[in-house]
């Protein structure tokens, strides 16, 4: 049976890493992010034998995410994995400096998109009696701090409670969700702080294909297992 993966944020970061490694394992991917040149680039990375799709897409806005979901259903047939990667910070992120349309920018990108999606997969999961949504979150979901900023810890904080949400009503019906909750990794966002880090501290961090190997783990389960959070941080 062939197997579908939608994955968004698939341009760069988690996303991108998670698309290489899960074309290498086989899997049929819809790609989803906000530039198209962005998503060519990792369609050209994933050296897999299965068909890879590009759907640019703003997962922020409700009515583009059922556009795409519908056409993606079309041309696949069916959807066994949602990976929720997106996400985004900024700059400006305190409580003293934070301006409403960021905080509005990190809310539907970090949290609506992500709901959004699962709102246009999961109906058909439900059908087939099987999924797997990977929410792509953050240990800011375990304490806030001003490293992390208040509007991302509390769209993280959110889409932990999404996950709790999927798990405490799908369960039964052969629907299973994780969230996976890294610490640092060496990804672009970390170019959005208000210092960026050096490369010194970046070499410390984590990569984006640790995170991608434990999406790989969790999707290769039998449905009888649930990971239902996984709290990954960086060694040194």
């Amino acid at each position: 049976m062939k197997r579908t993966a939608v994955i968004t944020g698939a341009g760069s970061g988690v996303g991108r890493a998670a698309a290489i490694l899960l074309a290498q394992d086989g899997w049929q991917l819809a790609l989803l992010g906000r530039r198209h040149d962005a998503l060519e680039e990792t369609r050209s990375l994933a050296f897999g034998t299965a068909a890879i799709e590009l759907f640019a897409c703003d997962i922020g806005q409700s009515a583009a995410v059922h556009r795409v979901g519908e056409k993606i259903l079309s041309h696949f047939g069916s959807v066994h994995l949602l990976v929720n990667a997106a996400g985004t910070n900024v700059p400006q992120r305190s409580l003293e400096v934070l301006s409403s349309g960021d905080y509005e920018l990190m809310m539907n990108t970090n949290l609506n998109g992500a709901y959004y999606c699962v709102q246009a997969f999961l109906p058909q999961m439900r059908t087939q009696g099987a999924g797997t949504i990977i929410n792509i979150v953050s240990d800011a979901a375990r304490q806030a701090s001003p490293k992390a900023g208040p509007a991302y810890s509390m769209s993280k904080f959110g889409l932990l409670g999404l996950t709790q949400s999927i798990n405490a009503e799908e369960r039964p019906r052969g629907v299973r969700a994780c969230a996976i909750l890294p610490g640092d990794i060496d990804t672009p966002l970390l170019d959005k702080r208000p210092a960026p880090p050096n490369a010194e501290l970046r070499s410390r961090m984590m990569q984006p294909e640790d995170i991608a190997r434990c999406v790989v783990f969790v999707a290769s389960l039998p449905s009888r297992a649930v990971v239902e959070e996984l709290l990954i941080r960086p060694g040194a």
